[in-house]
């Protein structure tokens, strides 16, 4: 049994692995694909695909023999250790793995949620551009993962957002409904009055039956569509959502600066909060240079409360200020250091907003002058 495979951030690097949704998915096609790229560029007979959980070693795709899935019995574990490629030239508790060399698949945050491996006589000494080619197919399998879970999020966002309308547009059309049956009820209405609120009435609660029936489907598919509205405090939604990005800092050494007061209560959904400014500060760190500031500040008036994160980065033009919440839109503003970028993560975050009835935008004085978004949301 192998022990002390547990890095110091397992909390983080766990949650950022069912964050992708990845645990127990059927086996598909591409990353079949990528693990036989692998076995080839080592002319190897077994290779694959693996995402390590707290106990379970879940094998996404396997070209040949199969690996211990128990993460204390298994080797393959150590890759979540590594910054680079793990070389391993024996396991005495499989006979079949005389070497194996294993990538560590590394989230854009840095944490290490599995492993590209290959093993068998042919991963001896391995070269060093065997080694590039390897982590390069991790890379790979990250981006798919990064790619997948973008759509998938931002398609229900869409979806909840569009029934939180069709919820709200619900109470207008049953008022009218009542209504206008009141007014037929009148007396001494002429018969061409009545006969217009009756089409009216009728009218109305087609309207109403039809949102109840699209409301019923959204239920019985994501079980509710509406944010919940507990009490959270958004200076710690901030400081959590800044903690599952400290290490994508750290590699930038990019400081978070906290100008804001604790206590900042509102009725919100803590998970959707905290994946709002996730993407907000995910993308201030993508669009600044190493060595700079992210700031956190809020402002309070009326029955608002107004987040600024303001960045040092590369900043925006007024064309680019236009299509910012617009998906897939081309900005003239590019990662600092070749991030991937799927033109998702706004978009994302304006649901989630308009979801909270909230109000998001962004000022900036120009190019390499930085950025700063505003999430204005009611307190109530």
């Amino acid at each position: 049994m192998l022990k002390n495979i547990i890095p110091a951030n397992d909390d983080l690097r766990l949650r950022k692995l069912f964050y992708y949704e990845i645990l127990d998915s059927p086996a598909e096609q591409s990353f079949d694909l990528i693990s036989t790229l692998a076995a080839d560029i080592f002319d190897a007979k077994n290779a694959g695909i693996c995402f390590i959980a707290d106990e379970v070693i879940f094998v996404k795709s396997r070209v040949g023999e199969a690996i211990e899935t128990q993460r204390n019995d298994s080797l393959i574990a150590q890759a979540i250790l590594e910054d680079d490629v793990l070389i391993i030239d024996h396991d005495p508790n499989n006979q079949t793995i005389d070497s194996l060399v294993a990538a560590p698949i590394k989230s854009p945050e840095g944490f290490n949620i599995g492993a590209i491996y290959v093993f068998g006589d042919e991963a001896k000494n391995p070269s060093e551009k065997q080694k590039k080619m390897l982590m390069q197919l991790a890379e790979l399998v990250i981006d798919k993962l990064e790619t997948r879970i973008a759509i998938r999020k931002t398609l229900t966002a869409q979806d909840d957002r569009l029934h939180v309308l069709i919820h709200d547009l619900k109470n207008p059309m049953t008022t009218i409904s009542l209504q206008s049956e009141l007014v037929s009820r009148m007396p001494n209405i002429d018969e061409k009055a009545k006969l217009i609120t009756s089409k009216i009435n009728l009218q109305a609660k087609r309207m109403v039956e039809s949102l109840n029936e699209i409301l019923s489907a959204a239920k019985k598919v994501s079980g509710s569509f509406k944010p919940k509205k507990e009490k959270v405090d958004l200076s710690q939604i901030l400081k959590l959502a800044s903690q599952h990005l400290e290490s994508f800092a750290k590699k930038k050494n990019q400081t978070f600066i906290f100008e804001m007061e604790s206590g900042l209560e509102i009725f919100g959904d803590t998970d959707k909060l905290t994946e709002l400014f996730y993407h907000v500060i995910h993308n201030a760190i993508k669009f600044s240079e190493p060595e700079k500031k992210i700031s956190f500040s809020h402002q309070m008036e009326d029955n608002r409360i107004t987040i600024a994160v303001k960045d040092q980065g590369v900043g925006l033009t007024p064309e680019d200020l236009e299509l910012l919440f617009i998906k897939f839109a081309t900005l003239s503003a590019q990662p600092t250091q070749n991030e991937n970028s799927n033109g998702l993560g706004l978009t994302l975050v304006k649901m989630f907003v308009d979801m909270h009835k909230g109000k998001l935008w962004a000022e900036s004085e120009g190019k390499n002058m930085g950025t700063t978004f505003y999430v204005q949301l009611p307190i109530k």
